[in-house]
């Protein structure tokens, strides 16, 4: 099949709208649902992250992609009991495969943003897997393949029309790509910079020169996430997962404040005070995620008022409180955080900081550097200056 024709383009009036190759056949093949525009940018962009992610880390890796960017990316490490909780999967009696591992981290880190995602697998979807994906308000999945188990779990979904979208994993595109803006052909070799070796990190100019094989790890997870976003981006990263991901802000400080926000929400989640709110029997998966986020900020009377928690909760929980927030936070340590380019100013690294920042691996080349190094300094952060950009668009 040399092409597929598309249920609209990126809107619902931009027709007629489809996907083809101009040598060879189309690598993929939808076994359920009709994709979009989009939902082929989110699959293929996604894939590509996953991908990469398995080859750098030797881990089943998955990633949750909205509008073109990823709302999370993990490697198949084992959960915790605690995020287990958070992610809503301590409830299944099947074992837990490191691939669905993979995609409860990818899914569960902002699962606000993850609302209504495009989901893309390293490896062969199993039963475990499926069996998350099957109650999350999803529009497909993309994966090198099935297993009869999965595929009768997902045929299921939305009534049959969810997209199920098998990719060949052996396909590699021609080295140079093509775009149209504006009937002007764009043309320019592929990003095939590789983010897998120590050679990112032997550029150190802070005094803090100890990178441990986990932050490694966590730095170029972040790395290969920043490499599918929305110029400019920011990425913090711990245990394997995204957990704050700023994407496609015009400044590189609202980036860090974005994603840094995202990293506290994500481990005040994991607070014993939210880890215990009395949901009523029943909530919405929706509405329990929103109740959740509002508890959490600075709006928490939203769901606190009088006549109101009671559609939420059982009862009333307490407040928590701005320094229990903030005592909390600051036990969150060891985070790592990556840049698609330089930082300018040494404000990111402040802010990143109060998000337990301890490591960063950023571009450099900024008029900046030296303001930059020494922030990094005065928290005894350890700083590696890749020399990579990672500019999408």
């Amino acid at each position: 099949m040399k092409e597929l024709a598309l249920k609209y383009g990126s809107n619902p009036n931009q027709k007629p709208s489809r996907i083809f190759i101009e040598k060879g056949e189309l690598p993929i093949e939808v076994i359920y649902g009709r994709p979009g525009y989009i939902n082929f940018m989110d699959a293929l962009n996604s894939w590509q992250l996953v991908k990469e992610l398995k080859a750098a880390t030797g881990l089943p890796a998955a990633a949750s992609f909205k509008h073109v960017s990823p709302a999370g990316a993990a490697v198949g490490l084992p959960l915790s009991d605690t995020l287990k909780k958070i992610y809503f999967v301590d409830h299944l009696d099947i074992e837990l495969s490191p691939l669905a591992c993979a995609y409860a981290r990818a899914r569960g880190a902002d699962r606000m943003s993850s609302y209504g995602d495009f989901i893309a697998l390293s490896d062969v979807c199993d039963e475990a897997t499926a069996l998350l994906i099957k109650p999350e308000v999803s529009d497909g999945v993309i994966a090198p393949g099935y297993t009869p188990e999965a595929l009768a779990i997902l045929k299921d979904k939305r009534k049959g029309t969810y997209n199920v979208i098998q990719i060949d994993e052996n396909y590699t595109p021609e080295p140079i790509e093509r775009k149209q803006v504006f009937g002007i052909t764009f043309e320019q070799g592929r990003n095939e910079i590789k983010l897998d070796d120590d050679s990112l990190f032997e550029n150190i100019p802070t005094d803090n020169k100890t990178f441990t094989p986990e932050a490694k790890r966590d730095l170029i997870i972040a790395l290969i996430t920043l490499k599918y976003t929305q110029s400019n981006s920011v990425c913090y990263v711990k245990d394997g997962q995204a957990i704050g991901i700023g994407a496609g802000q015009q400044s590189r400080i609202h980036c860090t404040r974005l994603a840094g926000n995202k990293a506290d929400i994500w481990w005040l989640r994991q607070h014993p005070k939210v880890l215990n709110l009395p949901f009523v029997d029943n909530i919405r998966r929706a509405d329990r995620d929103n109740t959740i986020d509002i508890y959490i900020s600075e709006d928490h009377e939203d769901v606190l008022a009088e006549g109101v928690w009671q559609q939420f909760f059982k009862e009333k929980p307490s407040v928590l409180t701005i320094e229990e927030k903030k005592e909390w936070i600051a036990q969150n340590t060891k985070v790592a955080l990556g840049s698609d380019a330089f930082f300018p100013f040494g404000d990111n690294i402040e802010r990143a900081y109060k998000s337990g920042v301890e490591y960063i691996a950023q571009a450099g080349g900024s008029v900046r550097d030296d303001h930059v190094i020494d922030t990094c300094n005065k928290y005894g952060i350890a700083m590696a200056f890749t020399g990579v950009r990672l500019f999408h668009h």
